[in-house]
């Protein structure tokens, strides 16, 4: 039911961080992995970091903001590993900037990566997934698809836009046999979270560090690794009938309305 041998995988920007471990995932269960990023540094970072992990993967430089490119770039993939089967749309940026402090111009660069992106990378690949039969989408949404934060107000709009793309390509292609989910993260402990988690000269734990733990159930960060079953799942035929839905991960946050002071 969770076997994905023979499948392609292309996941957005997974040389690190999230979209490594779901990839790494996706190959652990079988899947062929693809994937993309924006310079050749960053491909080759991540193409050592798969060959250590015993992973057989494919990089390309490719920005997913760029129509032309994108599209070149499936037809690159069809040609030398296989036609698509799995698209997972990880490539995302976000800015921490008080909105009326943001300008346009940092308000549109992250719509375009967090919400054009995937509509221009899904739009690439659905007509050979209509015409095999067959197809998963799995878009990297957030909790702030669904919660608002001060200084994330561009973040928030794109997540938000997505979780909405995610309903329509359900709504849209289901009949083609598609199925098109989100991932929803919470707080993932990462190397750019570092800083939050990082103590503090008296050894205390960082304030954010302890704001999250206290407003999460599991009283913890999430790992990388906890994105991995629900990544295999969603690509694999256990999920037939699940489409149009955000599975958030996020150890219970968006169900805890918090504790009582």
């Amino acid at each position: 039911m969770f076997n994905l041998k023979g499948k392609v995988a292309f996941v957005t920007g997974a040389s690190y961080g999230i979209g490594f471990a779901m990839a790494s995932a996706l190959a652990g269960a079988g899947a062929k992995i693809v994937f993309n990023d924006i310079n050749q540094e960053l491909i080759d970072k991540g193409l050592a970091s798969y060959k250590e992990t015993g992973i057989e993967a494919t990089g390309y430089v490719c920005d997913v903001t760029d129509e032309k490119a994108v599209s070149e770039t499936v037809k690159k993939i069809e040609q030398e590993v296989g036609v698509i089967d799995i698209l997972v749309n990880n490539a995302g940026i976000i800015k921490r900037i008080p909105m009326c402090e943001m300008s346009a111009e940092e308000w549109q660069q992250v719509i375009d990566v967090d919400l054009t992106g995937p509509f221009i990378c899904a739009k690439s690949v659905i007509p050979s997934m209509i015409k095999k039969g067959s197809g998963k989408i799995i878009n990297i949404c957030s909790m702030m698809s669904e919660l608002g934060r001060e200084t994330v107000s561009a973040y928030a709009a794109a997540k938000g836009g997505l979780k909405m793309l995610t309903k329509n390509i359900a709504s849209e292609y289901g009949e083609h046999n598609i199925q098109c989910n989100g991932i929803g993260p919470g707080y993932i402990a990462t190397p750019q979270t570092a800083p939050l988690r990082e103590k503090q000269a008296d050894g205390s734990p960082h304030p954010f560090d302890s704001f999250i733990i206290a407003k999460t159930p599991a009283a913890r960060w999430g790992t990388p690794e906890d994105l991995a079953g629900p990544a295999v799942f969603l690509a694999s035929s256990a999920s037939d009938f699940v489409n149009g839905h955000i599975l958030y991960v996020d150890g219970g946050i968006l169900a805890y309305i918090g504790r009582q002071p």
